[in-house]
């Protein structure tokens, strides 16, 4: 969350977990991980270990890391995510978290509990969230349809609604940092990953100017370095909404700065598959959203509004999209097909790969000169 990267509060459901639980002969590797948490559990502050008793390390980013742990009065679970505050970028990131944390609560956005302040360490204690980020759930369920996804995009819509009337702008929002709150077919979504938000000045000002973000979600005004607002919010939720119900980007290139044209000219199509199956409200959702003049853009409340929102909510039933769209997000980590029989194929090997392909690191400060864009 943050921190110049995306640190999750969950792994996902076959994600790696450095548990320090005992109870079976543990192999050598996981040897080396619960020495490495216990060096970490040492360098903890006592504050926190005195109500908190540490149980697995579950994510980290570059300024951070994130625990799980248990409250040792109530034996509930939480997570504590641990900012290293030494340098500018870990303190601004922190402080970027916490002004927005200590401000929110809305049933989709993931709450903060305590927080505890040492020497160039910030311990930020949040609700748990164990059903794993949106991608994970979607690649493994057997099954996705349009209705699937518009359950899950009201609940980001409405907690975008609820940042923006607080003139909040979240500023990185992607699959990576839509959490679900628990494992079970009905859990709700969670808003995850402040480090990048934005909540006004002390002038009042509410336009910003950072160019900041995860590439593939940033929207053209935040490359065009014009003030911006929080209609970048909704862009991203306009590419999320392409990658949800497709498993690729509208907006693609392993070059940042082709990439960048591409969202400059704002010019994406519905030829592959599945989008022939795709309803004309869903497209007309996208379409709303990807607009390159941003006061044109729907509002949180307007995409709530949508009728393919208000009409699929009460669809009975709908074409199963879930294994093309898992295939397209794996073809994506794998562009060159690879024989049948050959051990690169396997579904495995092809999801984590992939896993790692879409993880994106969020961006603070640009890396590529605007003249090479433009």
């Amino acid at each position: 969350m943050g921190c110049g990267a995306s640190t999750k509060v969950a792994p996902g459901p076959r994600g790696p977990r450095e548990d320090l639980g005992a109870g079976r002969p543990e192999t050598a590797a996981e040897a080396a991980r619960r020495m490495r948490v216990a060096r970490f559990r040492a360098r903890f502050e006592p504050r926190v270990l005195a109500r908190y008793d540490i149980k697995a390390l579950i994510g980290a980013g570059k300024f951070s890391k994130v625990v799980r742990v248990e409250q040792k009065t109530t034996k509930k679970p939480f997570a504590i995510k641990v900012m290293e505050t030494r340098v500018r970028e870990g303190r601004e990131a922190c402080e970027s978290e916490l002004t927005v944390l200590r401000r929110v609560r809305h049933r989709y956005i993931v709450q903060l509990m305590e927080i505890f302040e040492a020497q160039d360490r910030v311990y930020i204690v949040m609700e748990l969230a164990t059903g794993g980020e949106l991608f994970d759930r979607l690649m493994t369920q057997r099954s996705f349809t349009e209705q699937d996804a518009v359950r899950i995009l009201h609940m980001v819509a409405d907690g975008i609604r609820y940042l923006h009337a607080l003139r909040i702008t979240h500023r990185d929002l992607k699959p990576e940092n839509l959490l679900y709150y628990h494992p079970g077919a009905e859990s709700k979504i969670l808003i995850t990953d402040f480090g990048l938000a934005h909540s006004g000045n002390k002038s009042g000002d509410w336009t910003m100017r950072t160019l900041c973000g995860t590439p593939e979600y940033i929207a053209p005004e935040v490359l065009l370095r014009k003030p911006y607002t929080s209609a970048v919010d909704m862009w991203a939720l306009g590419v999320i909404t392409f990658v949800l119900l497709s498993g690729f980007l509208p907006f693609d290139d392993e070059s940042h700065t082709r990439l960048y044209r591409k969202i400059l000219k704002g010019k994406y199509d519905y030829a592959r598959e599945p989008w022939p199956s795709i309803s004309h409200l869903a497209k007309d959702f996208i379409d709303k959203l990807l607009i390159l003049e941003a006061g044109h853009r729907m509002s949180a409340g307007q995409a709530l509004d949508h009728p393919w929102v208000i009409t699929m909510a009460a669809a009975s039933s709908m074409k199963n999209l879930q294994r093309v769209i898992s295939r397209n997000l794996m073809r994506r980590a794998s562009p060159h097909s690879e024989s049948p029989g050959s051990a690169q194929s396997s579904r495995s090997r092809s999801y984590h790969k992939s896993k790692r392909v879409w993880s994106k690191r969020s961006l603070r400060v640009e890396e590529s000169p605007l003249s090479s864009i433009l």
